[in-house]
């Protein structure tokens, strides 16, 4: 049986295991938040990064990558891999993608997500939101094995981007009105409005 795997953070450009396919969309009714602490890759246990995580919201839509793995020995090294990446993260959960703003069918069913809970006793490392600026200043100060919090912030506003310019190169033949390709964009969940604005708050420290 085929194994889909959802990347909606670092894994969007750094899967870090083999796959077959990579496939871009979004999930519903779930949306991208900086609340989740991160002690082992983007900070320390002294001081925390912020990495992201997906919070429930009905309406909400999360754009993200899905990648196929077939083999079952690629499989197996994609699960204990992540097992040990994703280990802050205390939820699995199998959703399906979506390619596009209205179908019924999804086109992909039943991938595996990580996410982490706001369920302090499974997930110890869990920070909540917080004011921007608060959470801007933490990012931008914080730095784990993996490297400075605010480079992860900027790889994924950047890989974000290019989702965008994605959806742009399908659509752009279809809708001859800018502004209204705009509105659907905005509306679609294509520009992750939290990302942005973190991102241009980190800036105002650099």
């Amino acid at each position: 049986m085929v194994m889909w795997v959802f990347g909606y953070g670092s894994l969007v450009w750094n899967p870090g295991f083999a796959y077959d396919a990579r496939l871009v969309g979004f999930v519903r009714d779930y949306r991208r938040v900086f609340y989740q602490g991160s002690t082992d890759h983007r900070g320390t246990p002294e001081f925390p990064g912020r990495t992201v995580t997906l919070e429930h919201q009905p309406g909400s839509t999360c754009w993200g990558v899905a990648y196929k793995i077939s083999r079952e020995q690629d499989k197996q090294t994609a699960l204990e891999y992540l097992e040990v990446r994703e280990k802050q993260y205390d939820e699995k959960v199998y959703l399906d993608l979506y390619t596009d703003s209205s179908p019924k069918i999804p086109e992909v069913q039943d991938m595996m997500v990580y996410l982490a809970t706001t369920n302090k006793e499974a997930n110890q490392n869990y920070l909540g939101p917080a004011p921007l600026e608060e959470m801007a200043k933490q990012i931008y100060l914080a730095e784990g094995p993996t490297g400075p919090n605010k480079e992860y912030l900027f790889k994924l506003e950047d890989a974000l981007n290019k989702i965008g310019m994605v959806v742009i190169y399908i659509f752009c033949s279809y809708i001859k009105s800018a502004s209204v390709f705009l509105s659907y964009v905005f509306m679609a969940g294509v520009v992750d409005q939290h990302v942005q604005d973190l991102a241009n708050a980190v800036r105002k420290y650099a």
